[in-house]
């Protein structure tokens, strides 16, 4: 192993890292790789910048706590319909109007849980349903955002929605769907999104640092002093009148009251190491904690429509713009989320790289954030040179 070649190469990553934040694209990170190789592990770990900047300064650390935004999506909703599918709750190819027979109006029978995983459903891809709620909040007086009946109004508009194009005839990222996605494992649970999320895989996963903060009767989220100043902040909210430092940043899963499908998970470096390097002892049958076979579907991209590099719930690299850099094979999968947040895993050579960022906390709106696909090639490079 060459070990001197890799760190001098890993140097590249802090390098790229403190430029971005010297320009002023992110307050800061934390980044952590790993690759096996020739039975060694090769491992990096930074920790750059300040996870909070107003209303006081605090460095980032490993025990920083992340809004992983849409991260939620593959590690919380998507984990959880698989293992329904697992338990034979769900099929891939159900009707969605199965689990939720409101779902069927306005045309939409033919939708099936493998189309809103793979974001062909046809649902508009996202809906400003805070600004419907604020506008109602102003009119009654009546507080609405972050309480049940919120939560309930968002959900029943999503799932009452009509579609603006036919199912499976494109792919359009957005939120909507796992919107849906996130009703349908209540429905078939009968339980909270967030509790069958800890109790089936974060529990099982020994993922101590990863949880939703979910809003009180009152819609307020609020958190212990100590484990907020442990949370990276992110926007400084012109509607909330405030910067978001120990809620979800999201506005309509803070409409929602912290717990949606698409976004509100909070979560560490470590914590999304553990689920990522899980998937691929499962990939490679090393565990059973869940069915290999499943996984394997969940990861292989569904051609829906055939152009789409969308797998089940997860993306896969599109050639020549993948935020994973130019080094990741075909085999890899992967998610970003709109806080900075991203997760990539290459299948075949097992590099999992995690990188955790605040870059909506308190920076320019029209800052360019083109971190990702630099440390991604920075540690693939530093990686296969050894």
């Amino acid at each position: 192993m060459k070990w001197s070649v890799v760190r001098r190469k890993l140097a590249r990553v802090d390098k790229a890292i403190d430029k971005a934040i010297e320009k002023a694209e992110t307050p800061g990170a934390v980044v952590y790789a790993r690759m096996p190789r020739d039975g060694e592990v090769m491992e990096h770990f930074s920790a750059r910048g300040l996870a909070v900047v107003r209303p006081e300064r605090i460095p980032m650390t490993r025990e920083t706590l992340f809004d992983l935004a849409s991260l939620t999506k593959p590690m919380a909703t998507t984990t959880a319909i698989m293992l329904l599918v697992a338990d034979r709750l769900l099929g891939l190819d159900d009707p969605v109007a199965k689990a939720l027979p409101s779902f069927a109006e306005r045309d939409k029978e033919a939708v099936t849980l493998r189309h809103l995983l793979t974001h062909s459903a046809g649902l508009k891809p996202w809906r400003a349903y805070h600004e419907l709620l604020i506008e109602k909040e102003r009119k009654t007086g009546e507080r609405l955002i972050g309480t049940a009946a919120s939560r309930e109004l968002i959900i029943d508009r999503t799932v009452r929605s009509g579609l603006v194009h036919d199912p499976g005839e494109a792919a359009v990222y957005g939120d909507l769907d796992f919107i849906v996605l996130g009703a349908v494992v209540e429905a078939v649970t009968h339980q909270t999104l967030d509790a069958f999320c800890k109790e089936r895989i974060f529990a099982p996963l020994e993922m101590n640092d990863t949880f939703y903060i979910p809003a009180d009767a009152a819609g307020e989220m609020s958190v212990p002093d100590a484990l907020r100043r442990r949370i990276a902040a992110t926007e400084s909210c012109e509607w909330r009148g405030r910067i978001v430092w120990g809620e979800v940043h999201d506005p309509n899963a803070s409409a929602m009251g912290g717990v949606a499908g698409h976004a509100g998970l909070f979560s560490t470096v470590d914590d999304v190491v553990k689920f990522a390097t899980t998937a691929l002892d499962v990939w490679h049958g090393r565990s059973e904690i869940w069915p290999r076979e499943l996984l394997r579907t969940f990861f292989t991209r569904q051609k829906m429509p055939e152009t789409s590099d969308w797998a089940l719930g997860w993306d896969t690299p599109t050639a020549g713009t993948s935020t994973s850099g130019q080094h990741f094979s075909q085999q890899s999968v992967g998610h970003l989320g709109f806080t900075g947040t991203s997760l990539w895993i290459d299948l075949e050579s097992e590099c999992v790289v995690v990188m955790l960022t605040n870059r909506v906390h308190l920076v320019a709106k029209k800052s360019q954030f083109g971190l990702r696909p630099l440390v991604h090639d920075a540690i693939r490079e530093a990686f296969d040179a050894g």
